[in-house]
């Protein structure tokens, strides 16, 4: 079919047969153990073999993890890969991370992910960036005792521009440039995040066209509107890493378009050109060592 596309160029592109498929609500285990020739294991099977450099996919997030630690491994000083994304905020971007591969974290595991998410976000272009814990409170009381004991951890840690605990509104004013926490509350902060944006456009959007007045208010803010509407698109920035692993691997929104695939495809392709893996491999030699 992509053959058959005239703006592809047909040189550099290769078509690899894979005769199953691991559907969305499939559980990790059964795809794991089930599917040996599923395309999303092919593909992973083929960045393992250096024959590609990078692996996107659209499909099951559950199993997509379980077969990327089980086909490419973690890297030495890694237990657990984690989920990272771009999260729009007044000051631009934060890293964010864990996004709901591990619900159960230790302070460990949280220092880990400050040093991935670290390494990340020089990938970018941030100099020294600021490295939070996502806490219900600034104060050194505040938080849990696994918050508390890795807020311990990070102060220590050499090399990594730790400032201590951010709440969730200080991430939207861009208090931090990476945003530590466990899964299970990253993937609600994210997914609250997606449903208060959509809500506040479609309210937005409904006001505009209450009356006449309200009409021709909307017809003169439109222009912002749309910039607004544009820099805060879902699909600019789709692409979730998962770092941690020995390979690159991008996990897109299952219900992603053309703009939101391409998006994690450039991710993937800033992730190739700085090396993201061996420049994680060296830092967490240096760090978790």
């Amino acid at each position: 079919m992509l053959s058959g596309q005239s703006a592809v160029d047909r040189a550099r592109l290769t078509i690899a047969p894979a005769s199953e498929i691991i559907t969305m609500d499939e559980k990790p285990a059964q795809a794991l153990r089930g599917k040996p020739d599923a395309s999303m294991r092919v593909a992973l099977e083929l960045l393992r073999d250096g024959k590609v450099q990078a692996c996107v996919s659209a499909g099951n997030t559950g199993a997509l993890m379980a077969l990327s630690r089980y086909v490419l491994k973690t890297l030495p000083g890694i237990d657990r890969p984690a989920m990272v994304a771009a999260i729009p905020t007044q000051r631009g971007f934060c890293q964010l991370l864990d996004l709901g591969a591990n619900v159960d974290c230790s302070a460990e595991h949280l220092l880990q992910f400050a040093v991935m998410g670290s390494v990340a976000a020089e990938t970018l272009g941030i100099v020294r960036p600021r490295v939070a814990l996502l806490n219900i409170g600034t104060e050194d009381i505040k938080g849990n005792q696994q918050v508390k004991l890795a807020a311990t951890l990070l102060q220590g840690a050499r090399g990594i521009n730790y400032i201590g605990f951010v709440e969730g509104d200080g991430l939207y004013r861009g208090e931090a440039d990476v945003v530590v926490c466990d899964g299970f509350v990253g993937n609600i902060l994210l997914k609250s995040s997606e449903g208060l944006a959509t809500m506040i456009g479609q309210r937005i959007e409904t006001l505009f066209k209450q009356s006449l007045a309200s009409r021709v208010v909307g017809a003169l803010a439109l222009p912002l509107m749309r910039r607004l509407q544009a820099d805060l698109a879902p699909a600019r920035h789709n692409g979730a890493s998962f770092l941690g692993l020995q390979g690159i691997v991008i996990k897109s929104h299952g219900s992603a378009g053309v703009q939101g695939f391409q998006s994690a495809i450039n991710r993937a392709v800033i992730e190739i050109q700085e090396n993201l893996p061996e420049r994680l491999h060296g830092r967490l030699e240096d760090l978790l060592t």
